[in-house]
This record gives C-alpha cells, sequence and structure tokens, in this order.
C-alpha cells in the first residue's frame, strides 16, 4: 500500500489549503485513516482523524473549528480542509491508514499505524 500526501504549500496567515492523501495498492475502505504533523523540533502530533464510517471524526483542539478531515472510499483518498491557518500551524503532514479506530489513531499519536505516506509540508506566513 502506497499512501501520497499532496496539497501543500505556502500560505498566508488566515489562509486556506485541502491536503489529500491518495492510496493506492489495495482499497483502504475498512480502515481507519488520519492526518498527523511534525513542525522542526517538534514531535510529531496528532491532527484530525476519521472512520471507515465516515461520520466518526476525531481532531485535535488546536484543530477543531478549523479544518475538516473527510474521504471518499470509491476514490480511496481522504482530504484535509484547513481554514483560518495560523503559523503554527507549519509542519509537515503526514497522512496514515490503521486497522484500528479513529479513536485510537487520535490517542496512540501515529505510533504503530500500518501505513504511512510521504509529507506534505505547509507553511504558513505572519
Amino acid at each position: 500500500v502506497q499512501l501520497q500526501a499532496s496539497g501543500g504549500g505556502l500560505v498566508q496567515a488566515g489562509g486556506s489549503l485541502r491536503l489529500s492523501c491518495a492510496a493506492s495498492g489495495r482499497t483502504l475502505s475498512s480502515y481507519a485513516m488520519g492526518w498527523f504533523r511534525q513542525a522542526p523540533g517538534k514531535e510529531r502530533e496528532f491532527v484530525a482523524a476519521i472512520g471507515w464510517v465516515v461520520s466518526i471524526t476525531y481532531y485535535a483542539d488546536s484543530m477543531k473549528g478549523r479544518s475538516t478531515i473527510s474521504r471518499d472510499n470509491a476514490k480511496n483518498t481522504m482530504y484535509l480542509q484547513m481554514n483560518s491557518l495560523k503559523p503554527e500551524d507549519t509542519a509537515v503532514y503526514y497522512c496514515a491508514a490503521d486497522s484500528s479506530t479513529a479513536e485510537a489513531m487520535s490517542i496512540r499519536g501515529g505510533y504503530g499505524m500500518d501505513y504511512w505516506g510521504k509529507g506534505t509540508q505547509v507553511t504558513v506566513s505572519s
């Protein structure tokens, strides 16, 4: 399985970005999927997760109200719409898939995920 994250870039504070994570190699419709990020000098942190039942979502407190995670199982793709971006959102964003649950992904901080994608850089200027 390969996960390919895309959609990062440079944006001014207050702007928006939509990240995508496309999976190939097998269908991930029965997997929870999520986003994590890592800023320079900081540990990886959870951003958002979505269950294979798309109504189940979890968000980091820092992202609640500013982001929306979604997935299109027909396209084997997950998305993260981020609005009102802040300089502190600057990080490399990684997508992951796991056979556990979205809640477990939110708790485990990314440890033990079944699949990881390469990151996409998000830079928010002030």
